[in-house]
């Protein structure tokens, strides 16, 4: 049977047998291993003929995979205990050589699409691009002035004094942790998330040390002009408390 075959069509032996079984319109569960094999080695006689064979070695391990397989199945007894169907891994492989061929044309398709489509320079000025909507502070203070945030804060340094070991003093200058700002932004608004509302004296009030006082009031301040804070007091004299602003609480 002569058969019209384009060498250049074939990506590789799994292309070859999948193009065949199509054209014979074969159950791809089910191939029948005699006719595949004698129209593969057709394909691969005229292929050796245009192609030097070390550039053909994909396909000649193909053709010794199907002439195996169909040696198993056509001298039944020489593997009695054998239940595995010899097909069973071509199978396998072909599916899955189907699959990814599948999904490469349909990526082929998205690139040719998107090929079509042209956009627009981006014309946007720098300055704009980065311009950043300033926090108005009446959003995030309220009712609440900065200076009864100072006064609480200055409140709570004339009462605290630095903890100092009785021991270790005597042994010399004892270098303090250094504390971040950031960092502390950071577990305030844990703390604020965690809790719903924390009220800024005792934030203040429960720190270590007055440089953590310090550091803790900063962030504060860094947290309510970025928007990520804002502070509620109840009533004229009653306490302050920290919130967290909508955008942060969502």
């Amino acid at each position: 049977m002569k058969i019209d075959i384009r060498l250049d069509a074939f990506e590789g032996p799994l292309d070859l047998l999948l193009h065949l079984i199509e054209k014979n319109k074969i159950n791809i569960y089910d191939i029948p291993i005699v006719l595949i094999t004698e129209q593969y080695m057709e394909y691969l006689a005229a292929m050796e003929e245009a192609f030097p064979l070390d550039s053909l070695s994909e396909f000649l391990v193909m053709a010794a995979t199907l002439l195996r397989i169909k040696s198993r199945m056509l001298l039944p007894g020489v593997e009695e205990e054998e239940t595995e169907d010899p097909r069973e891994e071509l199978v396998r492989r072909l599916v899955e050589y189907k699959m990814y061929k599948y999904a490469a044309g349909e990526l082929k398709d998205l690139r040719v699409e998107a090929d079509k489509v042209f956009y627009k320079p981006e014309t946007v000025p720098r300055e704009i691009r980065e311009y950043v909507e300033p926090v108005d502070p009446k959003e995030v203070i309220g009712d609440t002035s900065l200076e009864k945030l100072n006064l609480t804060f200055q409140m709570v340094m004339r009462r605290r004094k630095d903890r100092v070991d009785p021991v270790r003093s005597r042994f010399g200058k004892i270098r303090k942790e250094r504390y971040k700002v950031e960092d502390r932004m950071r577990e305030i608004h844990q703390q604020i998330r965690g809790m719903k509302r924390i009220n800024f004296r005792t934030l203040l009030d429960i720190q270590p040390n007055r440089e953590m006082i310090v550091v803790t009031f900063l962030a504060v301040l860094e947290m309510m002009k970025a928007g990520q804070a804002k502070v509620v007091q109840e009533g004229n004299f009653g306490e302050i408390y920290l919130d967290c602003t909508e955008e942060q609480d969502g």
